[in-house]
């Protein structure tokens, strides 16, 4: 009887929790918004330190993905990864195999054609070398000739053929551009000598040189802002709600804050098709 009775009231705990965590939600997501019941499923390329990466346990951690956990918890739903290249992304999130892409994607007018995306981020490029900055770059131009890594399919890769127009628009060598399917191989390579710079988000280009991997010698290029995307404009509208609340209560920027990245500057609202 008394382990009946301890089975009732465990059960009564459970029930009261839930109800609890339903009752703190001040959105509610019909399920027909969600990919998941009950789950608000994000896509992810970990390879960005310290914004998004894999420690040596295997686990997911960084400023982005954290973000994104906190606005599951203030829907209400459980957060869920899906580690994939970020070539895959759009296709996915367009074919409906998840929620949210959320790895850092560079906004553009051309991408807000294609889905709704929320700016909530300012990033800018860096240029990174071996330790000694054995290439001696210290302006775009010393780019000329060079081996450059870059991620395949992203903004990155546009504003690297940016730049090696640039110089051969001025009659100088352009680079020899490689690309690899994510930022990771690309660092891999550099460290490896097989290419002489490798291109990079400035946040992740800086925390290689505080680990004393790489050289940082150019930054601040294309200042762009990052966001989150989504197919569905309802679950947009709702995202934009939460992370406004977030700046409104101080932990918005108390997250950034931690991790010495920068927000844009005023309300996060949502840009994409009407539909």
């Amino acid at each position: 009887m008394m382990k009946f009775s301890f089975a009732l009231v465990s059960i009564a705990a459970i029930l009261g929790g839930t109800q609890a965590q339903a009752q703190d939600c001040k959105y509610s997501v019909p399920e027909s918004q969600l990919v998941k019941k009950g789950t608000l499923t994000m896509s992810v390329n970990p390879t960005l330190p310290p914004l998004q990466y894999v420690d040596q346990t295997g686990t997911l951690k960084g400023m982005r993905v954290e973000l994104g956990e906190e606005i599951a918890k203030r829907l209400c739903l459980k957060p869920e990864y899906v580690r994939i290249e970020f070539s895959a992304m759009v296709p996915g999130l367009q074919a409906g195999r998840w929620d949210m892409i959320n790895t850092g994607i560079f906004y553009t007018e051309e991408r807000a054609k294609l889905m709704q995306m929320l700016a909530y981020e300012d990033q800018a490029i860096s240029i990174s070398t071996a330790k000694g900055n054995p290439g001696k770059i210290s302006k775009l131009e010393d780019l000329s000739g060079k081996t450059i890594g870059v991620e395949l399919g992203g903004f990155e890769e546009r504003k690297t053929r940016e730049l090696d127009k640039q110089l051969t628009d001025k009659g100088l060598k352009g680079m020899n551009i490689r690309t690899f399917e994510n930022f990771a191989m690309s660092f891999q390579s550099l460290r490896a000598g097989q290419v002489e710079v490798a291109l990079s988000i400035d946040s992740t280009g800086a925390e290689y040189q505080k680990r004393g991997d790489f050289e940082r010698v150019l930054s601040g290029l294309f200042p762009t802002p990052v966001a989150v995307a989504l197919k569905n404009k309802p679950l947009a509208d709702t995202v934009a709600k939460v992370l406004n609340d977030m700046r409104a209560d101080g932990s918005f920027q108390k997250l950034f804050t931690s991790y010495g990245v920068k927000p844009i500057d005023g309300a996060i609202v949502v840009k994409g098709p009407a539909t």
